[in-house]
């Protein structure tokens, strides 16, 4: 839409293009007379004629100019009208477009007019409300006060009604708790216990028992001997030579010490390497049945006996791994194995020990499905570090573990060997069945022998655990102390508990207590009604 100012602008232009079509005019007329001159110049006869058509032409000339300068001033006039009534247009749209752009602004003025006085209304309420909480506030923190002055009060009161303090009964009431959150642990432990073991357990047992069952080989606890019996006690003198030559001989010979005391006919053999022990026994036994005690026939007998020994080792080895069905074994395994038979744990044979091993791994994993030949010969070889501990220091499973690694057996068979004490944790079913085979041989009584006093101190240790428990009456260390029977006060503890405690006392005998095997913690609580009829 045009303005006023560009409307007036538009109307000069049109006036400045009428002028000069009028200035146009005025050329055109100045060059007809100019022609008419020139046309008299050359025409001097016409002369008359030529004045009245010069008249004529001016005359002429004026009314086209004067015609065309209406025609000019109309047509101006038009189109300045016509340039008007556009302008007023549309100024008058412009007009109409500002009234209804200023009747939009009013309007919203007005609604931002009553936001901000329904805002100032709402603050107005707002600090009210907050003057009335403030003052409520106040109010409830003087209540408050009163009431915890008043709380005191009655605990005050209480506690002088019941006769103990605040912090007893908040221990009170915490052992009340704990006592009912074990107890619903230990009904949820039972029945999940319960539901697990229900097929497992089962299945275990079967297991075991028939390896058990099917284990046909006999037992023989060969004891390695360290007391070599004597004809009469002059044999000790011809032991010990003159200067003691005989005796220093056979000390350096075999590497075994020789105590020679007041133990009627008898020599004590000591040492740690029980080969050499047992060349020595065995030495020592051709020297006193030959009579003839020297350092020249000492050394002969000794060697004659090494060869001897070095024999029967062999054999035994290739004995075992004839016996368990292994083949393909390294010359120096067999020898390892073979050297087990001078070894003993407990008084357990190691090599009879690790045979039962073997056998019982191959009957459980027939059971399981496993392979068979793989379970015996992992069985045969776990103890085989024993064979060589005295020399090499570090868990006899690790030693066992790196010898079966040196000498190129199957990698899940060495790993078995080294996680059967749990010196590193188990992996695959063949390292769980050399534990449970190993732990078989070793528990079943009668398998391993200890001293007198370490056995009775053992028994005292599980007893002296079980009674340091609360509400335990009586405890009994049975079966080689391989089972702990406790009795405990029905009154003290519930059938719930018992399951808590049983696990309790296994985890304070597992921390302070070392021992072979397992043993079983049986906790046993009843309840008993007598009457007497009179």
């Amino acid at each position: 839409m045009l303005e006023e100012g560009e409307l007036y602008n538009i109307a000069g232009a049109v006036m400045d293009n009428i002028v000069t079509l009028l200035f146009s005019a005025v050329f055109l007329v100045a060059g007809i007379v100019a022609g008419f001159y020139l046309r008299k110049k050359l025409v001097e006869g016409n002369q008359a004629n030529i004045e009245a058509q010069r008249r004529q032409i001016v005359e002429n000339a004026i009314l086209e100019a004067e015609q065309i300068k209406k025609e000019a001033s109309l047509l101006s006039k038009e189109e300045a009208f016509l340039i008007k009534q556009d302008a007023e247009k549309e100024i008058q749209d412009s007009r109409r477009e500002l009234k209804d752009e200023q009747r939009r602004l009013d309007r919203k003025l007005d609604e931002v007019r009553n936001e901000i006085s329904a805002l100032e209304k709402r603050e107005s309420r707002i600090i009210a409300r907050e003057s009335d909480c403030n003052s409520r506030e106040l109010s409830l923190t003087a209540r408050e006060q009163e009431i915890d002055v008043l709380v005191e009060q009655q605990r005050d009161k209480l506690e002088a009604i019941a006769g103990i303090s605040r912090d007893e009964a908040k221990n009170l009431l915490m052992e009340s708790i704990e006592s009912e959150a074990r107890m619903d642990s230990a009904k949820r432990l039972a029945r999940i216990e319960n539901e697990m073991k229900l097929a497992a357990d089962r299945k275990g047992k079967n297991i075991i028992a028939l390896a058990i069952a099917r284990y046909a080989g006999d037992y023989v606890a060969d004891k390695t001997v360290s007391v070599v019996p004597l004809p009469n006690e002059e044999m000790k003198g011809r032991i010990i030579g003159r200067e003691g030559r005989n005796i220093r001989a056979i000390e350096a010979a075999t590497g075994i010490d020789i105590i020679i005391d007041d133990t009627p006919e008898a020599v004590i053999l000591s040492g740690f390497n029980p080969i050499r022990r047992e060349i020595a026994r065995l030495a020592l036994e051709h020297l006193i049945s030959d009579g003839r005690i020297h350092p020249a026939r000492i050394e002969e007998i000794v060697e004659k006996v090494t060869k001897e020994v070095e024999i029967e080792i062999r054999e035994a080895g290739e004995k075992a791994t004839f016996d368990v069905g292994v083949h393909g074994m390294h010359v120096d395994l067999i020898n390892l194995i073979g050297r087990l038979k001078y070894r003993t744990s407990y008084g357990q044979n190691i090599l009879q020990h690790s045979l039962e091993v073997a056998f019982l791994c191959g009957v459980m994993a027939a059971e399981l499905g496993l392979d068979v030949k793989k379970a015996k010969r992992a069985g045969l070889l776990h103890d085989i570090g024993k064979a060589v501990d005295h020399e090499v220091e570090g868990s006899h499973a690790i030693i066992g573990r790196d010898l079966a690694r040196k000498y190129g057996e199957a990698e899940d068979i060495v790993y078995a060997i080294g996680a059967h004490h749990e010196d590193q944790p188990p992996k695959s079913v063949l390292d769980i069945l050399v534990q449970s085979a190993d732990a078989l041989s070793g528990a079943r009584p009668g398998a391993r022998k200890e001293m007198l006093q370490s056995y009775v101190k053992r028994l005292e240790d599980l007893e002296n655990i079980a009674n340091s428990f609360k509400g335990v009456e009586k405890s009994y260390a049975i079966q080689a102390g391989r089972d702990l029977r406790i009795i405990v006060d029905s009154q003290r503890v519930k059938d719930e508990e018992a399951l808590l405690m049983s696990q309790d006392i296994a985890r304070a005998i597992e921390s302070q207590l070392t021992y072979p095997g397992q043993i079983r913690v049986t906790v046993i609580r009843e309840t008993r009604a007598v009457e007497y009829a009179k």
